[in-house]
């Protein structure tokens, strides 16, 4: 299937640029790539990252606040983080500054504290996401703004909001919601329905989906396609980052990734012809940097390897996936989570520990808490022992509300029960009703194995900093009639013989240091984690293709900085010739040594 190679056309540009897709395709990457052309080209363009775990600040290697700031080597562009914790603070700030020397201390107090849950983290981000769109003065000195935007789910869910809060506040009447008074949100009403409008304007903004040309990925953009489209984004175009056609053809590992993304691209035909679709050939290099970042988008189709000399350098030592499971059916219950950055295959180890614990003769139940979850196609097919299910953010919202009707509403006249009808089509409440089923999902560890593929890594750590905003909440107000897995959840995390973390990586930059992030962050917050799993490792490949063993070569001091700097223990997964797909082949994967391939 041919497709052109992808260059941004200056004179096709729309003003509002958004890059979304599955975690790890290359949308920062190619969302940076494109402000370079776009800032050679002589325009003024901001880049804006909305992903809570965003890593811009690494590819352009400049430390960046939610304030817009410069980046050097490439005039004309600046780049902000809209940190969903900063936002927060400031959105809080908005609504009660003004209260400061009128109300007592207590009254502010409580004020502080009704707006500290993650509702008002979600909305206060997706304020500054609408205003960079919907207020005219807020970026106005750029000729466009590029939006580089978290993994496909939690993009969904941003970009839903403007239609979702805009048509809240349109049937509130009570003047209240979730979050308290909604003066905060009702002065902003003409912001938000003009981000609806531009959202929709294909003369204003353009959906660049961004995929691999991997089954997975591809399968995702379609989905990502069709609900933006049905939100009324439908000015969209495609880019398959990451093709691959081989210098060596009698190389075996060479030639199966070459034949598995033709093999992808042909099974999405029909997709991938519906719009303008392009492509972004593999490279030798992390793309790092103002130079880095031009190499991308250069027409050399291979790029330049720069080697290290590492003539003494060995592998160090490393466990199979199968060694980890057999200390952790030790415990014989509780949680396995595994986390790390979009893209690094936290759904196949997941899916892979629960098969390995399965056939071992455990009872096994697989969730996960990714609303862009594929891990019924991963595990494609049944196994003895393992159950399967899905934290569906409708399904669970829609029951939350039930339950707070049946519990409330009883003992309210019709315009009470009318006002909490109303309070609970807020979109915050759905944030909580999912909050409570991850609580579930963890207790349920207590007489059985749990393996919970959990979202990427800043969709996550909203959920985890839920957990502990909600304990101190409880702490309050002595309340005891939550659920016991709600009230017990912290203490379930913490307890490292209960719940066992599995931060995934693949042996490159930004995902071993987005994994070392968010291992700093947990431990903050008291919960430490058990093992690191290196995933899709080209090491002792074999490969005689110049650009693999180029990249190759480039793991090497990843595998180094993991094993002798992060990890308490390391497993390391090979990279697969097909996709792992069903129980066999996750098993096998399981118990790939590094040790038996140096041979």
């Amino acid at each position: 299937m041919k497709m052109p190679f992808y260059q941004p056309d200056v004179a096709t540009m729309t003003r509002f640029l958004f890059f979304t897709g599955k975690g790890g395709v290359g949308k920062t990457s190619l969302s940076c790539a494109t402000a370079l052309k776009l800032v050679d080209a002589g325009k003024r363009v901001l880049l804006v990252s909305t992903d809570p775990a965003s890593n811009l600040d690494e590819v352009l290697d400049t430390k960046l606040t939610n304030k817009p700031t410069p980046i050097l080597g490439a005039l004309g562009l600046d780049a902000l983080n809209i940190n969903p914790v900063e936002a927060a603070a400031a959105y809080r700030e908005r609504l009660i500054g003004p209260m400061r020397g009128l109300l007592p201390e207590a009254a502010l107090r409580s004020m502080e504290e009704q707006l500290s849950g993650s509702c008002t983290v979600e909305i206060a981000a997706f304020d500054e996401f609408s205003g960079l769109i919907g207020n005219p003065e807020s970026a106005k000195d750029y000729d466009h703004v590029i939006f580089d935007t978290a993994p496909t789910g939690h993009t969904l869910r941003l970009m839903s909001l403007a239609k979702a809060w805009d048509q809240f506040l349109d049937k509130n009447t009570s003047g209240t919601s979730c979050l308290g008074p909604l003066a905060g949100l009702e002065k902003q009403r003409v912001i938000y329905e003009a981000t609806v409008k531009t959202l929709a304007d294909a003369k204003a903004t353009t959906l660049v989906l961004v995929s691999r040309p991997q089954g997975a990925a591809l399968r995702e953009a379609e989905r990502t396609s069709k609900e933006l489209r049905a939100i009324g984004v439908g000015n969209q175009c495609l880019v398959v980052n990451g093709t691959f056609e081989t210098q060596c053809p009698e190389d075996v590992t060479a030639q199966a990734m070459q034949q598995r993304g033709l093999a992808a691209l042909k099974a999405s035909a029909e997709f991938i012809s519906s719009m303008p679709s392009f492509i972004v050939p593999l490279r030798p290099i992390n793309i790092l940097g103002i130079s880095g970042l031009r190499v991308l988008l250069s027409g050399d189709a291979q790029g330049k390897c720069v080697k290290a000399d590492e003539s003494g350098w060995t592998p160090p030592e490393m466990e199979s996936l199968e060694d980890l499971v057999s200390t952790i059916e030790q415990q014989g219950h509780g949680v396995i989570m595994t986390m790390g950055k979009g893209g690094v295959g936290k759904t196949t180890v997941a899916a892979a520990i629960a098969v390995m614990l399965a056939r071992r003769g455990h009872s096994v139940h697989l969730s996960t808490t990714d609303p862009a979850a594929h891990v019924a196609q991963t595990l494609h097919g049944k196994v003895d022992g393992l159950t399967l299910s899905k934290i569906d953010p409708a399904a669970e919202t829609a029951a939350y509300q039930g339950e707070v009707m049946q519990a409330q509403g009883a003992a309210m006249d019709d315009a009470g029960r009318a006002l909490l009808e109303e309070d609970l089509r807020s979109p915050c409440t759905e944030e909580i009703a999912v909050f409570r089923a991850f609580a579930r999902e963890v207790g349920r560890g207590t007489g059985r194995f749990v393996v919970l593929d959990t979202a990427p890594t800043g969709h996550t750590l909203l959920l985890l900093d839920a957990s502990e905003a909600y304990q101190r909440e409880l702490e309050r107000q002595a309340r005891s009639t939550q659920p016991e897995e709600v009230l017990k959840l912290l203490e379930r995390l913490r307890d490292p013989e209960y719940t066992r973390i599995l931060l995934v990586t693949l042996p490159e930059a930004t995902p071993v240091h987005e994994a070392a992030a968010l291992q700093d962050d947990l431990r903050r917050a008291r919960i430490e984690p058990f093992a690191w799993v290196i995933n899709q490792s080209l090491l002792n490949s074999g490969s005689c293709d110049p650009l693999l063993k180029c990249r190759e070569a480039s793991e090497h001091r990843y595998l180094s900085e993991v094993v002798e700097k992060q990890a308490k223990r390391t497993a390391w997964l090979p990279w697969q010739a097909e996709e792992p797909i069903g129980p066999d082949a996750l098993a096998r994967l399981a118990s790939s040594n590094l040790h038996s391939l140096k041979s």
